[in-house]
């Protein structure tokens, strides 16, 4: 394989790991969405299920790239829990301030990701992947500080 082709397939490894996290965060979003409670219950409500949509629109697009670097796209729910950085989150009944400090620490650690990701875009030469990855970077910070405004973190 030359070297081109190697640096192509670990750009498209690192993006089915983006995959794998995109699924992740968009599952424990929905399951914060259907379970948060309180006195701010809609706006948390509302903003959950905002994210969720943006993550869960974006897990076509990582996988196209996948596809179009030559390469195989996650296949499953096991696929998808042997690449994915982002831990589960199987309670419902956690409290709506630690869903807020868990999904910006969620998406923080996406970015960093993301970044890495970039890094190789970059050496394999796919200007495509590289901007697609800024985009799905600012989406990333932007629902992080959300998350981090709302806590009160910003």
């Amino acid at each position: 394989m030359a070297e081109g082709d190697n640096s192509k397939k670990a750009l498209a490894d690192a993006l089915n790991g983006l995959l794998a996290d995109y699924y992740a965060l968009y599952l424990k979003t929905k399951n914060f969405h259907w379970h948060v409670t309180g006195p701010h219950f809609r706006e948390y409500h509302l903003l959950f299920d905002e994210q969720a949509t943006e993550l869960i629109a974006t897990t076509d697009l990582v996988a196209e790239r996948v596809r179009k670097l030559g390469q195989d796209t996650l296949t499953s729910i096991g696929a998808i829990a042997g690449k994915q950085r982002i831990k589960d989150h199987d309670s419902t009944s956690t409290d709506a301030a630690k869903m807020l400090k868990e999904l910006h620490s969620d998406n923080e650690t996406l970015v960093k990701a993301l970044k890495e990701a970039k890094d190789l875009a970059e050496e394999a030469g796919d200007n495509a992947t590289d901007g697609l990855l800024d985009d799905w970077t600012d989406q990333a910070e932007q629902r992080a500080w959300f998350l981090a405004a709302t806590i009160g973190k910003a």
